[in-house]
């Protein structure tokens, strides 16, 4: 029998800033560049997207693919462990739609968004 919340797990994967920023694209867009990636999530600088990349690399998450060719090509995308996290997004996702309507139907006029 587990004794421990594995939330505090599932969480590692996705806390931060930029992470699920960077999920989020890489499940729309499939298939990603780095130049493409830093250009659709605004406000992240290069060396945190290689750092956030790395760390979703070595959790199986994403996949990085390098084209032997000058100037290198790389491709990022989602392995598929990574596609199983696409369900708890889009509930993540949802919820905090749902979250957000229900705070501007209880507090309509403190509510700023």
């Amino acid at each position: 029998m587990e004794t421990s919340c594995q939330v505090d797990t599932a969480l590692e994967i996705l806390v931060g800033k930029w992470k699920h920023k960077i999920l989020f694209q890489l499940i729309t867009k499939d298939v990603m560049r780095f130049n493409e990636l830093k250009r659709a999530i605004p406000g992240i600088t290069q060396k945190m997207l290689t750092s956030q990349l790395r760390e979703l690399e070595q959790n199986d998450i994403i996949e990085r693919k390098v084209y032997p060719q000058i100037p290198p090509k790389v491709e990022y995308s989602m392995t598929t462990y990574g596609e199983s996290l696409k369900p708890i997004l889009d509930a993540m996702h949802n919820w905090g739609k749902n979250h957000i309507e229900h705070l501007d139907n209880t507090f309509p006029q403190t509510q700023e968004r």
